[in-house]
C-alpha cells in the first residue's frame, strides 16, 4: 500500500515516460531517493516526478549523470523544491547551455560551407590541417572548433 503523497515505481514510470529499469538506475546514481516499505517496495515523493523529468531533459541535452547529480544535489532534501529552488538550479546550467549553443552555431555556420565546397581554397578551409599543425592546439578538428592559427588566412 502506497503512503499518502507517495507513488509507486510503476506510477513514476507512467508519469515520467521512463522505464522502471531507468528509474532504478537513477536511484543507484543518487538522483532520486525513494523510501522502502516494510516489504521492500520503492515509494517516491510526487516531487520526484519533476526531478526525473529534469534528468530526462538534461540528458537529452547531452549533460552527464555526474553533471546532473551535481545540480540536483543543490535541491533541498527535507522539503519539496520551490520555484525559486528550480530557478537557481536552472541558472547552474545556463552558462554551459549558452556555450554549447554558441559552439553548435559556429559548427553549423562553418560546416555547411565545407560540405560540397570541393576545397577550392585550402588556405581558408577549417578542415585543412597541413603537416598536422593543429595538434599543438589539442585533439579534434581544432580549426573547425574555433581555434585560429597564423598559418590559415
Amino acid at each position: 500500500m502506497t503512503q499518502k503523497g507517495m507513488i509507486s515505481i510503476g506510477q513514476m514510470a507512467e508519469r515520467t515516460g521512463l522505464a522502471v529499469s531507468a528509474i532504478r538506475y537513477y536511484e543507484t546514481e543518487g538522483l532520486v531517493r525513494p523510501i522502502r516499505t516494510v516489504g521492500g517496495q520503492r515509494q517516491f515523493h510526487r516531487a520526484d516526478i519533476r526531478r526525473l523529468s529534469f534528468v530526462r531533459i538534461t540528458q537529452q541535452l547531452g549533460f552527464t549523470i555526474a553533471e546532473i547529480r551535481a545540480q540536483l544535489d543543490r535541491l533541498p532534501e527535507a522539503r519539496t523544491p520551490t520555484k525559486r529552488d528550480w530557478e537557481r538550479l536552472a541558472r547552474g546550467f545556463r552558462a554551459e547551455l549558452d556555450r554549447r549553443i554558441t559552439a553548435m552555431e559556429a559548427l553549423r555556420d562553418n560546416l555547411d560551407g565545407c560540405i560540397g565546397c570541393g576545397c577550392l581554397s585550402l588556405q581558408r578551409c577549417k578542415l585543412y590541417n597541413p603537416d598536422d599543425g593543429a595538434r599543438q592546439l589539442g585533439s579534434g578538428p581544432r580549426y573547425l572548433m574555433g581555434n585560429q592559427t597564423s598559418d590559415v588566412s
